[in-house]
């Protein structure tokens, strides 16, 4: 079932830059540097964004000298992922089951 915590996370995924940022992180750990070369994105920019998804808990920081490192976290996207799942089975329970309410 998905909750507020979904709905907020569905929020955070719902901006184009993000969801580009996270599906860079699916291939590979990567410094603000590298996200800035792939999305064309300003500094100032990529950072906000950034900042979102690490207080959202979607990546994690890695620092690596005077860089740091992004990592997507799977296991909140799988949650998200299953939320959609079992919305999903409901539905298709529903209509199998033609099950609909009562009018007045």
């Amino acid at each position: 079932m998905l909750k507020s915590v979904d709905a907020d996370l569905m929020r955070v995924l719902a901006d184009p830059l993000r969801l580009r940022i996270v599906t860079l992180l699916a291939e590979e750990t990567l410094c603000s540097t590298h996200l800035i070369e792939e999305t064309g994105a300003g500094q100032t920019n990529l950072s906000n964004h950034l900042r979102v998804l690490r207080e959202a808990g979607v990546v994690e920081t890695e620092p690596c000298g005077r860089f740091t490192y992004y990592r997507l976290r799977p296991e909140v996207i799988a949650s998200l992922a299953g939320g959609f799942t079992d919305l999903a089975e409901r539905a298709r329970a529903t209509a199998e089951n033609n099950v609909k309410r009562s009018c007045p």
